[in-house]
């Protein structure tokens, strides 16, 4: 049966709990292990980064699903300053699953964009667990015509298991909201960054990837179909899920060899949620350095940069 909780860091912890326990008791019984338990400790913490360095595919894909892992929200909050929330798409409403607005980052006006999921499941419930109606397109097709007008540079964060595929978002033009972004992103005459910083499924995170520069956390995926959806369509058996997620090559590091992501933001031992702060501020100098790099440029370089990038993409040799 397929694994469906990413469990590791639980197992470790009742592993950490019997440790701790049989150190008091050690004490207790006055017997002298310090050093022992000196060296086992330090053993225990090479198996466990060793571990999170050795991830299989599906174990990415579990933990950039995380419940505990660090929503958009948090990274605007703590990455951006002055940050004013936009709504609505001025055509049927406001789509909770996209989160869009203004902010300044190191004194530089941008435009920010985002899949938004939730911390609890009523917040999730909310936010449709992130998965964007077309109306929530229309927004972004919105911001972004907004930003190159008052020349802001476009950051986006992509967590989403893909475009919500209900019918009422296909009676409303789900299809065709997803290919007017995907057409106006390569045109956008402004620096373009996009970031993944946890599961990045299908067209509703293709939508917002279409940018100059390509980040993707170390943990997160992307890819152009869930492994689920994948095994369903192809072996007709969602059980197989995880062996599908190898095929598709979806981590980090399999599309930084392929030539489709630009870097890879390292997380911490166990994931982004165990230490939220050095992960922000490593991500911080990578939007720095990227940025001042495509400022640089004038608007004919950016242009060109970005064609050959995007038509380099799915090059291959016999």
């Amino acid at each position: 049966m397929v694994k469906r909780h990413f469990d590791y860091e639980e197992k470790y912890k009742n592993l950490r709990e019997k440790f701790q326990e049989l150190k008091k008791l050690s004490q207790s019984m006055d017997f002298d292990l310090t050093q022992e338990f000196q060296q086992l400790e330090e053993k225990m913490e090479d198996i466990r980064g060793t571990k999170y360095h050795n991830l299989s595919p599906w174990e990415k894909v579990l933990l950039s699903r995380h419940p505990k892992r660090p929503v958009v929200k948090d990274y605007i909050e703590y990455l951006f300053e002055d940050w004013i929330e936009l709504h609505g798409d001025r055509c049927y409403g406001d789509d909770r699953a996209i989160i869009g607005g203004i902010a300044v980052f190191e004194g530089i006006p941008l435009t920010v964009l985002g899949h938004q999921k939730g911390k609890d499941t009523n917040e999730n419930l909310r936010n449709n667990f992130g998965m964007p109606h077309p109306e929530g397109f229309r927004k972004v097709e919105r911001l972004i015509g907004q930003a190159e007008k008052f020349k802001r540079p476009v950051i986006t964060f992509i967590d989403t298991p893909g475009a919500y595929p209900g019918l009422g978002a296909e009676e409303r033009g789900q299809a065709w909201a997803i290919a007017r972004v995907l057409m106006l992103f390569p045109q956008l005459q402004v620096p373009t960054i996009a970031i993944v910083t946890g599961e990045g499924g299908s067209g509703g995170a293709l939508a917002l990837s279409v940018a100059d520069r390509l980040l993707m956390l170390s943990n997160s995926v992307f890819s152009v179909a869930s492994a689920e959806a994948c095994s369903s369509i192809i072996w007709k058996d969602a059980g197989r899920a995880e062996e599908m997620a190898s095929y598709l090559r979806v981590t980090a590091q399999d599309l930084k060899e392929l030539g489709i992501v630009d870097e890879i933001i390292p997380e911490p031992v166990g994931g982004a949620h165990q230490d939220f702060t050095a992960l922000a501020d490593s991500l911080k100098k990578s939007l720095e350095l990227n940025l001042k790099e495509l400022q640089a440029l004038n608007r004919e370089q950016l242009l060109k940069q970005r064609y050959r990038k995007i038509r380099g993409i799915g090059r291959f040799l016999e």
